[in-house]
């Protein structure tokens, strides 16, 4: 680490989301000082695409920045770190947007990460059997690149296609802008575009899905130079990019990271010693992150590579550089949860409590249940005993790798009172927690040892959630310090590319810190383990049915 100084240093975190821009000023040791949001705007022009504006977003990056740095010198900011989602941006040989879709807006030029306009393109990729499909659990997801772009020239080729010179992943797109440097981090296209950093791009398998024209001028399109995640970017920021974020030409701007992946720094690295916890001592490969939001990811790393069916990766490099990373996930948690309870025909009547009693609709939720537990005499978990979901409402992401599976309940009664409401949401939430068992046993089986949970993200803060992950999972769950753990990560590239710190891993240890530890009630283990048996068989019964009725 730098010396010491008598000004106070600081660290600008952004963090581009699915819905919102937010940045924060990050200190030395971690703490966030100022945070600043504005959201952004999602076009939804046909069923299932999902589209946004990366001038849209530029423009809120460098408002917030902007709003968290007044009340500082700008010499005191001494390195930007941007994450955002894994949404892809298409530019023109001038660097302008061109729309993604037939409207021709051509400021409509991201198609977000949630977007799965391309699912019969990704299950053609699938079908290849192409050797770099066993670095993504074997199934290319429609939320990865190749089957966007693939999906850009079979629908748009006279328009998007022709005129696109640049493909960047968002965080790609933020380094882009900040610095002018179109070098991509290996977060990026290793876990996102089938990159491999010691084999680079696999020219066989872009041929193999018609997509060989990406590989003129030595990738340009998509990236001819890489770096790891922390590293400097170009010269640091531009002057043009320096005036729109209100800080000095020069700062050090880190390699970019997916939101994600961001969570995951803000979180895993943390000194644990003190807390009881199983991973203390052991090496960083005990541990998982979930950073759960309007989806959840589960990120796990090792030393060497490990294949896990129906799971992301081994991505070398893909969050911490030099070691591996297996990327599990589930495409819809906090928006599975608000379509089930904004859809229930009881949801005016618990926004109309909420309101009442000035609470959120989810704290309202979880008092109720506990209420209802309390007249009953029973462990509050087990009133959903005879209520079942199987939360692919979206698809599942992991482990089983079908875009095409959709969720089911099963347990309904005639009645639609709030109480049901709140069943019904406390079967949602046990149902995410047991997809989570279901990512963690996959890793198991294929050579990971997790001792320890470390959350992060929106759904982080909901206390239900939290208690019901560690029942259902049997495992310590950590949440962090600072509730803003993925600005916490996305500061951590800007500490790192500044040379404050020597690593990723030192600067994950300094700023990452430990909040609360939830541990789980070993009494209601056998109740989950049943409720996992008939989790588990709902899926089966499902695809029964699927291939009943597509027969």
């Amino acid at each position: 680490m730098a010396g010491s100084d008598p000004v106070e240093w600081y660290y600008v975190g952004v963090d581009v989301g699915t819905a919102s821009v937010r940045a924060a000023l990050v200190t030395r040791e971690g703490q966030v000082k100022t945070t600043a949001e504005e959201m952004v705007t999602i076009w939804k022009p046909h069923s299932d695409h999902y589209v946004q504006s990366s001038t849209d977003i530029w423009a809120k990056c460098c408002s917030t920045v902007r709003k968290v740095t007044q009340g500082v010198q700008r010499n005191q900011v001494r390195g930007v770190g941007f994450d955002a989602t894994c949404s892809l941006v298409v530019l023109d040989q001038n660097f302008q947007p061109v729309a993604v879709n037939q409207d021709g807006e051509a400021e409509r030029n991201v198609v977000m990460w949630m977007d799965h306009r391309a699912a019969e393109q990704a299950a053609r990729i699938t079908s290849t059997g192409h050797r770099v499909l066993s670095r993504v659990g074997g199934v290319m997801s429609p939320e990865m690149q190749p089957p966007k772009l693939l999906w850009l020239k079979e629908n748009l080729r006279a328009t998007c296609w022709r005129d696109a010179a640049h493909f960047l992943d968002l965080p790609d797109f933020l380094s882009w802008k900040a610095t002018a440097s179109l070098a991509r981090s290996l977060c990026t296209v290793v876990c996102k575009w089938t990159y491999c950093p010691t084999e680079k791009w696999d020219t066989s398998f872009w041929t193999a899905i018609g997509l060989e024209d990406l590989l003129e001028n030595d990738h340009s399109k998509i990236g001819s130079v890489t770096c790891c995640p922390g590293s400097p970017v170009g010269e640091g920021l531009t002057q043009e990019a320096a005036a729109e974020l209100g800080l000095d030409t020069g700062t050090a701007v880190g390699a970019s990271l997916i939101d994600a992946h961001a969570g995951g720094l803000g979180v895993i690295g943390a000194d644990v010693r003190g807390f009881s916890l199983p991973c203390e001592d052991q090496p960083i490969t005990s541990r998982m992150a979930m950073i759960c939001g309007t989806s959840s990811c589960h990120m796990a790393i090792s030393q060497g590579p490990l294949f896990v069916p129906g799971v992301w990766g081994p991505y070398l490099s893909g969050m911490v550089p030099e070691l591996w990373l297996n990327e599990g996930g589930q495409s819809a948690t906090g928006r599975l949860i608000d379509h089930v309870v904004k859809g229930h025909v009881a949801y005016p009547q618990l926004q109309e409590q909420a309101v009442k009693g000035g609470e959120h609709i989810y704290s309202y939720l979880n008092r109720h249940l506990s209420s209802m537990a309390k007249d009953l005499g029973a462990p509050l978990e087990l009133l959903a005993s005879s209520l079942h979901v199987w939360p692919d409402f979206h698809g599942n992401r992991s482990p089983l790798a079908d875009p095409t599976l959709r969720g089911a309940v099963v347990g309904l009664p005639l009645s639609q009172t709030l109480d049901d409401l709140a069943l019904l949401y406390l079967a949602t939430v046990q149902a995410l927690a047991l997809g989570t068992q279901h990512i963690l046993e996959a890793m198991t089986q294929a050579g990971h040892d997790i001792t320890t949970l470390f959350l992060c993200g929106g759904l982080s803060k909901n206390p239900l959630y939290v208690q019901i992950h560690a029942n259902a999972t049997g495992l310590p769950l950590v949440l962090p310090a600072q509730t803003e753990a993925v600005l916490v990560g996305a500061a951590v590239l800007g500490a790192c590319a500044s040379h404050d710190y020597s690593s990723i891993l030192e600067a994950m240890e300094k700023m990452a810190k430990v909040g609360k530890v939830v541990q789980p009630d070993h009494e209601l283990w056998s109740f989950y383990r049943k409720k996992y048996s008939v989790f588990l068989r709902l899926h089966v019964h499902q695809r029964e049915y699927m291939a009943l009725m597509n027969d």
